[in-house]
């Protein structure tokens, strides 16, 4: 309850708060899963347990004290969401936490709206999915209006659906080995032998898939400079940069270096790699990690990437701009973040895109490479960016690179969750012709 109340109240991250709180708590494995799906499942469903609450309460949500109001929405997840919990558990135990951050008048209260919640649960209609299927989708799948308006008309009703619950499933644990200490084989291997349901990843050929961990401290403890915890559609960019050993390389947004080390690995940790990021908390991270997996060749510093530094001018072999972006493609990961996004955001980053990639392309020597990513479905920051710089700037050109599954070439590459089962990014490759 105080880790849904500080994501909700306080604007935290569902995930850094909820492992805050659990590296307090000395629980079992059981517990601790069973916690993380109370706060993540009370985060996603976030708009449809407010639909429901407000049928059952008179008054207007906002005027509930915070913390009484994330107890309801606890409450009410557990009655209506999760079928293994008793609905009389979920009611002791909401009029419990009542009675702990409460008066006696809260707890009558908390414990009239969750028993009438029990008694009406059978009797709640959804809109239709015919005639109302913006609706319908948004409460059933858990996702914001606006959102699901957008993707029925990107993607019809199926495929909307498709991605809402795309965006509900846990994703699995999947890790980029560190071909500078080891290799997938070995690595898949000895986790299997300690009980990891792990798989080699399809579309990377560094990446291993775990379906079932048996606990992250035995990955940390024992393999600790081995991995980079990254999904697979973010593993496909640094293959597409294809840096070569002994060449300088720049990263213009480089934190938490989860490319920027995978390029150090693809230059066999020889050559130099410029890591920047704007934010300074962010550079320390690019340097632990760095340490974590042996890499030497990382040199981070704190760089407004839309500011041209001109000591770089035409220095660079390979250039990265992952940019920053709406993040709509990895909603998977980041349960809160639906509900933090809103449709007028989504218009402040095109700009910036453009802004970052002009800056970034003046890094690169004639011949060079640039590759530009996002993490999100929406074309206006994918292929128009790319697009529209290269209607500006003649003298670069696409560069083709082989797609991770069919081996064609292509110009660039826009998974969708939906339909290629990973996070959804754009990955774009362009050359500075000599």
């Amino acid at each position: 309850a105080q880790v849904i109340n500080s994501v909700f109240k306080d604007g935290a991250y569902a995930n850094i708060a909820l492992g805050k709180a659990l590296s307090k708590q000395n629980h079992s494995e059981q517990d601790r899963r069973f916690v993380t799906e109370l706060v993540y499942g009370t985060v996603k469903a976030k708009g449809t347990i407010d639909w429901l609450l407000q049928q059952l309460v008179s008054r207007p949500l906002g005027k509930i004290e915070p913390m009484i109001l994330n107890i309801l929405r606890l409450g009410v997840f557990q009655i209506y969401f999760l079928e293994r919990i008793p609905a009389s558990a979920a009611c002791n135990e909401s009029v419990n936490l009542a009675k702990k951050f409460g008066h006696e008048g809260i707890v009558k209260f908390v414990n009239g709206v969750l028993r009438g919640a029990v008694r009406s649960k059978e009797s709640i209609v959804y809109p239709d999915a015919e005639k109302d299927p913006r609706q319908y989708l948004a409460l059933k799948e858990f996702h914001p209006d606006w959102l699901v308006k957008r993707w029925l008309k990107q993607f019809g009703f199926e495929g909307a659906q498709a991605l809402c619950r795309f965006d509900n499933e846990p994703p699995p644990l999947t890790l980029r080995v560190n071909t500078l200490v080891s290799d997938r084989k070995t690595l898949l291997a000895s986790l299997q032998e300690d009980g990891f349901e792990a798989e080699p990843s399809k579309w990377c050929e560094d990446g291993i898939v775990c379906t079932k961990i048996p606990a992250l401290s035995v990955l940390f403890s024992k393999y600790n400079d081995m991995f980079y915890v990254q999904d697979e559609s973010s593993m496909l960019v640094a293959p597409v940069l294809a840096p070569q050993p002994g060449q300088t390389v720049i990263d213009v947004c480089s934190a938490p270096g989860g490319k920027t080390t995978h390029l150090a690995q693809l230059m066999q940790n020889k050559g130099v790699i410029y890591a920047t990021d704007i934010h300074e908390h962010k550079i320390k991270l690019i340097e632990e990690n760095s340490r974590r997996l042996g890499i030497t060749i990382i040199e981070p510093s704190l760089q407004d990437a839309a500011e041209f530094k001109p000591e770089w001018a035409s220095m660079a072999d390979c250039v990265l701009v992952d940019a920053p972006c709406s993040g709509l493609g990895v909603l998977r990961r980041r349960a809160e973040a639906r509900w933090k996004k809103n449709k007028i955001d989504l218009k402040t980053f095109p700009p910036l895109q453009r802004d970052i990639l002009r800056n970034a392309a003046r890094y690169v020597k004639p011949g060079g490479r640039l590759v530009y990513s996002t993490c999100t479905l929406e074309q206006a920051e994918n292929h128009y960016i790319p697009a529209e710089f290269l209607e500006n700037n003649p003298n670069w050109q696409y560069a083709g690179f082989q797609h991770p599954l069919t081996g064609e070439t292509v110009d660039e590459l826009q998974l969708l969750p939906q339909r290629d089962g990973t996070d959804g990014f754009y990955i774009c490759a362009l050359v500075r012709k000599e």
